[in-house]
């Protein structure tokens, strides 16, 4: 009975965030206002250039724009929360809206991560097999790639949540974090965490790493073929092609390896960083990587500015 009682009277955690200076707190809501909005803009910038130039209708921009909307939605799940609580007081947040949150972090983190491998897929069958590339990514093929990457994260946010929901909590409410994760949430258990860790490792790992592999595999085969080109010219170009893809890729994988590729015991507050670039700062960067080292993207830019001004 007295379990019960204290893991009713835990309704809502404190996030103690970034830093628990006073004088932090506006220059840090200033940051993050900024790069909130900068984020916003530039991906919406993006769906709309898409969108209304006829030259970018093809399937690698078609997964652009759903890529550029989910990290609207991805960014949306943790900034907003972040600046109401810089201006705050009492950095809380409702049970129900950390389970919440977590579910749609790592549901639209997963999207991307999925996502990135479809575009990874689409340049090896461009590079790999033009000549039967309009057959493979037909249009009907494309919607039901996005439809995948987008839907089945969904399964595996909503198994965690499930899980971590089980978890109860009685000691103490002090996330040692800026967002709801599952690490932290973990330590903060008094019950046991032996399933949430196994599901970890071994679920959560594949999921994570699978369209991490399909990224490199198509890589491999389109270094591959790359190097069979005769022609310089013909090596940047189809390397070109490829350039704004990884870099995106190396940032994003880069810092959820070094967040999520070790013990659930050994997560402290200096993978906050790490956190911070792929959940804020890739969704900000994307946008200028794929417009300023992609001429067609570029071009559909200064189209679209004629055509308002």
């Amino acid at each position: 009975m007295e379990r019960v009682n204290q893991t009713i009277s835990i309704s809502e955690f404190i996030l103690l965030g970034l830093s628990s200076r006073p004088e932090d707190q506006k220059p840090l809501f200033i940051l993050f206002l900024t790069i909130y909005l900068v984020t916003i803009a530039g991906n919406l910038l993006i769906i709309l250039v898409i969108r209304s130039d006829p030259h970018l209708q093809t399937p690698m921009y078609f997964f652009l724009s759903f890529l550029s909307l989910t990290d609207i939605c991805f960014t949306t799940t943790i900034v907003p929360k972040m600046l109401v609580n810089f201006l705050s007081e009492k950095k809380t947040i409702s049970y129900a809206g950390c389970l919440t949150q977590m579910y749609f972090l790592y549901a639209l983190g997963n999207s991307d991560s999925c996502l990135l491998a479809v575009m990874a897929f689409d340049r090896y069958v461009a590079i790999c097999n033009p000549f039967h590339y309009v057959t493979i990514m037909s249009h009907h093929r494309c919607v039901l790639l996005v439809t995948f990457s987008c839907s089945f994260p969904h399964l595996h946010s909503l198994l965690h949540t499930l899980l971590s929901n089980r978890l109860t909590f009685c000691d103490s409410n002090v996330i040692h974090h800026f967002l709801c994760d599952l690490s932290p949430l973990i330590k903060l258990s008094c019950s046991s965490t032996f399933v949430n860790e196994i599901v970890i490792v071994t679920e959560g790992t594949l999921v994570l790493v699978t369209p991490f592999l399909c990224i490199a595999f198509s890589y491999i085969r389109i270094l591959i073929t790359v190097l069979q080109i005769p022609s310089a010219a013909g090596k940047r170009k189809a390397f070109s092609t490829c350039g704004s893809h990884l870099t995106v890729v190396s940032l994003f994988y880069g810092s959820i390896f070094y967040v999520y590729l070790q013990p659930v015991s050994t997560y402290t507050v200096r993978d906050h960083i790490a956190t911070i670039v792929y959940t804020v700062l890739s969704s900000m960067i994307n946008p200028f990587i794929y417009s300023l080292r992609n001429k067609d993207l570029k071009q559909g830019l200064r189209r679209l500015m004629r055509r308002r001004v």
